[in-house]
C-alpha cells in the first residue's frame, strides 16, 4: 500500500514533534510513486520527485540490483536512457548492464547512502560486466561489483578494459546527460587514452571519490521541468571550456593524493555541516509535501 502523509502541511505547523521528523524517514516509508505528472523538484541533493516510474527488475539487456532497497525509480527520461545505454553496452561486448541505485519511489533524502539521487535524475551503473542476466532476487543481493582503481588511487586495475571506456564515452555523448562521476584514476586513464580529436565529451567525466565500483550518471533537467534546479557551475565552466584533463591530472595527482606534510601546522577542523539525513520537510521545496500526500 502506498504510504500517504495525510494533511502534512497542517500537521507540520501544529505538531513540533512531526515538524522535527526527518524527511528521509517520510520519503523512505513511501513504497510507490506519487500519482502526479513527472517532475524533478529542487536540486539533486535537496529535493524530491513527482510521478517517477519504476525500472523493471529485469529486461533483455539489464537487471536492477539490490531490489530490497526499493531504489529503482526514476524520471521517465532517466529510465529510457538506462534502457538505451544497456543496449549500447551490447555494442562494446557486454551482455548488458547491472544497474544500482536510482531513486526512492518519491525521491527525497535517503535513509542511508547517497546525498544526491533525490529527484530521479541520478543512477549508478556497476562496473561489473554482467556474467548473466537471469540473476534471482537473492543473487542480486549477494553479488558485488568490482573495483577498477588501485588501492593507492593512482591507476586503474586489470578490471578496467577498453569496453569500460567505450561505454562511458557512449553515455557522455548523450545530450541528456549532464555529467558522469567516476574514480579519479578512471578519468586520468581516459585522458591518457582518448584520441586528440575526440576529447570534448571528456568534460562530462568528473572525478569524485567513492566511485571505484560504479559510475554515477546525472541527467540534465528535462525540458519544461520548471521546478528542477540545474547544477552549477556547469561542466563547461568546471573545465574552462576544455575536457577537464589538465585540471584532473594536476589536482588529483599532485594535491589530493599527495601525503600531508608532517611539519605543516594543524588545520582547524570544520564545523560539521547538516547533511540530507538531517533535513526536515522545512529544508525541502514546498511542493515535496504534495508529493508525499499524493495518492
Amino acid at each position: 500500500m502506498i504510504v500517504r502523509v495525510v494533511g502534512l502541511i497542517a500537521l507540520l505547523c501544529a505538531s513540533p514533534v512531526l515538524a522535527e521528523t526527518k524527511a528521509n524517514q517520510l520519503f523512505g516509508a513511501a513504497d510507490g510513486p506519487s500519482n502526479q505528472a513527472p517532475m524533478p523538484i529542487g536540486s539533486y541533493a535537496r529535493g524530491c520527485a513527482a510521478g517517477l516510474v519504476e525500472l523493471p527488475e529485469s529486461g533483455p539487456t539489464w537487471q536492477a540490483m539490490r531490489l530490497s532497497r526499493g531504489r529503482n525509480f526514476g524520471q521517465p527520461v532517466l529510465i529510457q536512457f538506462l534502457q538505451e545505454l544497456s543496449v549500447a553496452a551490447t555494442k562494446v561486448g557486454w551482455a548488458g548492464l547491472y544497474i544500482g541505485d536510482i531513486s526512492q519511489p518519491r525521491g527525497g533524502p535517503m535513509t542511508s547512502g547517497h546525498a544526491s539521487h533525490q529527484i530521479g535524475l541520478d543512477a549508478d551503473v556497476w562496473m561489473l560486466p554482467p556474467r548473466r542476466l537471469d540473476l534471482s532476487v537473492a543473487e542480486r543481493e549477494e553479488i558485488s561489483s568490482i573495483p577498477v582503481r588501485s588501492a593507492d588511487q593512482r591507476s586503474v586495475t586489470e578490471n578496467w578494459t577498453p569496453a569500460h571506456a567505450a561505454l562511458l564515452r557512449a553515455a557522455a555523448l548523450d545530450r541528456r546527460v549532464d555529467r558522469i562521476f567516476v574514480a579519479a584514476a578512471v578519468k586520468i586513464e581516459m585522458c591518457k587514452t582518448a584520441t586528440a580529436d575526440d576529447t570534448v565529451w571528456l568534460r562530462k567525466i568528473r572525478p569524485v571519490a567513492g566511485h571505484d565500483t560504479h559510475f554515477h550518471v546525472r541527467m540534465r533537467c528535462p525540458a519544461g521541468a520548471e521546478l528542477c534546479e540545474t547544477q552549477t557551475p556547469t561542466v563547461a565552466e568546471l573545465s574552462n571550456g576544455g575536457n577537464g584533463c589538465d585540471e584532473t591530472l594536476m589536482w588529483w595527482v599532485t594535491d589530493y593524493l599527495e601525503p600531508p606534510d608532517p611539519n605543516a601546522p594543524p588545520v582547524e577542523p570544520e564545523e560539521p555541516k547538516r547533511g540530507p539525513r538531517d533535513f526536515t520537510m522545512a529544508d525541502l521545496p514546498g511542493q515535496c509535501a504534495d508529493v508525499l500526500n499524493s495518492d
